[in-house]
């Protein structure tokens, strides 16, 4: 991944890291989601990432929606 990117949030729930993406993207923060999670054996986490220039405002914004 280009080092432009920082990762902000990981969980092993898609649907909790779609609401953090969804809430950003309505906050007009651009963002990647990775899935790093094994299909054979379901361990692993979905990752966020959003800018660099990006990575407080995206941080307050889902501290003020309990995305912790």
């Amino acid at each position: 991944m280009d080092s432009d990117w920082a990762k902000i949030y990981e969980s092993e729930n898609m649907v909790k890291v779609e609401l953090a993406r969804h809430t950003l993207k309505d906050a007009e923060i651009e963002t990647v989601v990775i899935n790093k999670k094994d299909r054979s054996y379901g361990f692993g986490e979905y990752e966020l990432y959003v800018n660099r220039d990006m990575v407080i405002r995206a941080k307050k914004i889902l501290k003020e929606f309990d995305f912790e």
